[in-house]
């Protein structure tokens, strides 16, 4: 599973809040709770760009990182994903979840002169080996909405006002004509 798939905890959600089948609202936690563990099963608490599911009953790990897929980019789909599901269930386990997310973003992506960095081993914690290089989409996307996570103003970008598309811009949504 790519961590790119965590965005769909926060669709899920969204079209449950907007009328879709409740099922869709129960995917979506446990969907989050998945994408949650590809952070807590890690060395660092940070996920990595893909895992693997261990489906042998014998193992004592659920997920598995090939060498290639051990780096993290700093994306912003788990904490968008917590974003949409705090906002709509008030579940404080996902405020809790996404300072923890933040706080190893400190510990082992942020630079000392500045800044934060990908690292290419989330396995290692005293080395995660960074790669001196920060995506656009970190500041743009994954701080927004840690930032809006832990905003006590819930109607700060309302979600029944604004939607935000792929790039985490909020566009507002038009009341229909009809």
């Amino acid at each position: 599973m790519d961590h790119l798939v965590c965005f769909l905890p926060g669709t899920l959600a969204l079209g449950a809040h907007n009328g879709l089948p409740a099922d869709h609202m129960d995917l979506a936690k446990e969907l989050m709770q998945t994408c949650y563990q590809m952070y807590v099963q890690m060395e660092t608490g940070l996920s990595p760009e893909i895992v693997h599911f261990i489906m042998h009953q014998d193992s004592t790990r659920d997920i598995d990182v090939k060498p290639a897929d051990r780096h993290n980019l700093l994306r912003p789909e788990t904490v968008e994903s917590l974003f949409y599901l705090y906002r709509f269930t008030k579940d404080p386990k996902y405020q809790d979840w996404g300072w923890e997310i933040l706080q190893n973003f400190n510990k082992y992506t942020k630079v000392s002169s500045g800044g934060y960095t990908s690292i290419n081993n989330v396995r290692d914690p005293d080395y995660p080996s960074p790669r001196d290089k920060m995506e656009s989409f970190f500041l743009g996307e994954t701080l927004k909405y840690l930032y809006l996570l832990f905003s006590e103003d819930l109607d700060l970008i309302s979600l029944d006002k604004y939607v935000f598309n792929t790039e985490a811009h909020p566009l507002p949504i038009w009341p229909s004509t009809e």
